[in-house]
This record gives C-alpha cells, sequence and structure tokens, in this order.
C-alpha cells in the first residue's frame, strides 16, 4: 500500500512539473498538445502557435464595475497570449477606482481616467489610441462574455483569414436564458444593420469584436454610448479597394439582468437605430 501511494505520488508531482514547464514555454505546449491530439482538433478549438512578437490589445471600458473588476482582470490574464490590457474607467463613483489604481503597477496595464462620465464608445475611442499590440480586442467588464475565447477569436487574423472578427451569441454557443425582448431587439438592429452595410452578420450588437490594428487607424469614432457598435459595423463595411475581411466566430453569452447591473436601455437600442441610418449615410 505504501509503495503504491508513493508511484501515485511520484506520477503527481511528475504531471504538475509537466504542467508548469509547458504553462511556461508556448512552443513546447502546441508541440505535446498537436503531438497529443493532432493538428486539425487543435486549430478547431483555438490551439496553435502564436507568431514571435506577438501582442494582443485588450481594450477594457469600465464603468461602476467594483463587483466584478478583479474578477474580469484575472480572467484575461489567464489567456495563455502576450497582451497588454487597456482599461479606460469612465468616471466610475463605486469604489472602482480605487481598485484600478493597485493595477497602475504592472506594465502590462495601462490605466486612464476620464475626468466625467461619457459612456462606452468613448471609452474605447480612449482605449484605441492608447493601444500598441498587433491585433485589438473589446471585453466589456461585466463577465457576460468569457476571455477563455481569446484564442478563437483573433485565429482568423493570424491565419490572414480575416482583417475583423466579429463574435456571435447566436450561431451555436451556449447562452443563459434571459430577456425575450432584448433577444428580438438585438436581432431586429442586426437585420437593419445589414440592410445598410450589405454584410450577413448575425450579431451586430455583440462585444467581441477584434480587428488588426490598421483596421483602426482610419476610423474615428463619434458616438459616445452604445452607437459604438453600428457605427464601427458600418465604418468597416464602408471600406472599399480593398474592402476589410470579416468574419464571425460562435461564442458563449451569459447574461446578467438589471438587477446584476446590466445598463443597456431602450433608449439604447432608439439610439441604435438612429445610428445605423446616421453612419451609413455619413459619417
Amino acid at each position: 500500500m505504501a509503495a503504491g501511494n508513493s508511484n501515485a505520488d511520484f506520477l503527481s508531482a511528475d504531471m504538475q512539473l509537466l504542467s508548469e514547464q509547458l504553462a511556461k514555454d508556448q512552443t513546447r505546449r502546441y508541440a505535446f498538445l498537436q503531438k497529443l491530439l493532432g493538428e486539425g482538433p487543435c486549430r478547431q478549438v483555438g490551439i496553435y502557435p502564436i507568431p514571435e512578437g506577438f501582442k494582443l490589445s485588450v481594450v477594457i471600458p469600465i464603468y461602476n464595475e467594483v463587483q466584478w473588476v478583479r474578477e474580469i482582470f484575472r480572467r484575461v490574464e489567464e489567456v495563455p497570449i502576450p497582451k497588454e490590457i487597456v482599461v479606460v474607467d469612465d468616471f466610475s463613483t463605486d469604489g472602482t477606482r480605487e481598485i484600478l489604481k493597485e493595477y497602475e503597477q504592472f506594465p502590462h496595464y495601462k490605466i486612464v481616467y476620464h475626468d466625467h462620465n461619457q459612456g462606452k464608445g468613448a471609452g474605447l475611442r480612449t482605449g484605441f489610441k492608447h493601444a500598441t499590440g498587433n491585433i485589438v480586442l473589446v471585453q466589456d467588464a461585466d463577465l457576460e462574455y468569457d476571455p477563455a475565447e481569446y484564442p478563437r477569436l483573433i485565429q482568423p487574423i493570424l491565419d490572414n483569414r480575416a482583417d475583423v472578427v466579429f463574435g456571435s451569441r447566436f450561431i451555436g454557443e451556449t447562452h443563459r436564458v434571459l430577456y425575450f425582448w432584448h433577444s428580438v431587439g438585438n436581432r431586429v438592429l442586426t437585420l437593419l444593420s445589414n440592410f445598410f452595410t450589405n454584410l450577413n452578420l448575425t450579431d451586430m450588437e455583440t462585444c467581441y469584436k477584434v480587428f488588426r490594428r490598421e483596421v483602426l487607424e482610419g476610423v474615428e469614432i463619434k458616438s459616445n454610448r452604445f452607437g459604438f457598435e453600428p457605427e464601427i459595423t458600418a465604418k468597416i463595411a464602408k471600406k472599399k479597394n480593398p474592402s476589410w475581411r470579416i468574419y464571425e466566430i460562435p461564442i458563449s453569452y451569459s447574461g446578467r439582468t438589471y438587477e446584476e447591473g446590466k445598463k443597456i436601455g431602450m433608449k439604447d437600442g432608439f439610439n441604435a437605430l438612429y445610428c445605423i441610418v446616421r453612419f451609413w449615410l455619413k459619417d
């Protein structure tokens, strides 16, 4: 019995050492998983080599998320991709700012503070100016979207198949069951956006939008609030000669209720409708 326990302890220690080595060495980790699973299955689940010198910019606009801010940072940091985390606080008043100051000491964080509340679009406009990565990804701070899906979201761009990727909540992944009329509203706004842009998106209003940094360099964001979503979609669709290549990737979604802090409302829906028309007709 003692010998059996000794062997088990030895194997456990050996596996722990291997796990630590693989966690530190991206090249070795990929080689190990490719040999174990095969290249095809690895690519299907977002396991592939990250190019040398690559950096992902994760832009997180934050407003009054004291309950979730540490957890979203933990989840973003866990993703094994070289990254910088660009955080824009939109004049939070619930203690979020005090927490953010704790992260100013870390070199992979860029913390920017607005001196008055402006909205998500304004936060992203500021964040994009500070992003220096090869790819820029938008992340909400409320845990509705899972950072573990970053590898699949950036894969079409790294494969040179896409310039922009939308993460869709409506094409096959798990989601929390919530408001019927929100779902209807999202689909109607997506349909109207597609009508003007001639795209066939399934989820224009998604948080997860991922860009080559070059895509954003020629775009001026004017919407301060949630009008950012139809505005950026319209401006990407207008690009010609050549057009930006757009992909959709299925994502999971764990929506929250208004009691849990959801901020978007009916007023934002009407504003999105206005922005769909405005930014197609005129910048």
